[in-house]
């Protein structure tokens, strides 16, 4: 019985651990970290940047990992509309980005015009280092509704 509550003790020490960490790869996290900067004018070339941490609402706040791309000055990202992050985004939220170690307060505004040229910004962005990931995109013909797209503005 005491190996058991100790094994019990270890893997309850273990999950509160990964659940107090920053994201991994697809796993969530709580905290983003950064320094925290006021939003710029004109946001950098984000070109080189595959990705960026984004902190969501929620009781338990959740930061993922996601690609960003940039368009006409404008950052986006795209999440599958089954997505937990995008599911609490729904019409629009207070966001926070970490972006090259600064960490911006945001809303995260629905779009849903020009969304053909987006999706190609996207896979002309990542097509060269995830060739892959990138031919399994669907078309936005077959993607339908199955993706939420948010423009990254300041508060």
């Amino acid at each position: 019985m005491t190996k058991r509550r100790g094994l019990i003790a270890l893997l309850t020490a273990i999950l509160a651990i990964l659940v107090f960490v920053t994201p991994i790869g697809p796993l969530p996290g709580f905290f983003i970290g950064g320094q925290p900067t006021p939003v710029p004018q004109t946001w950098p070339e984000t070109a080189k940047v595959d990705e960026i941490l984004l902190k969501v609402p929620g009781i338990l706040p959740r930061v993922v990992v996601i690609w960003v791309v940039q368009v006409d000055g404008a950052l986006y990202v795209v999440g599958n509309s089954a997505s937990g992050w995008v599911q609490r985004l729904g019409d629009g939220a207070a966001v926070e980005m970490r972006l090259s170690g600064n960490t911006y307060a945001l809303n995260a505004v629905p779009v849903t015009e020009d969304l053909e040229r987006l999706f190609n910004a996207y896979k002309d962005k990542y097509r060269p280092n995830y060739p892959d990931i990138v031919a399994g995109f669907p078309t936005l013909a077959e993607a339908g509704d199955q993706f939420g797209v948010f423009r990254l503005i300041a508060r």
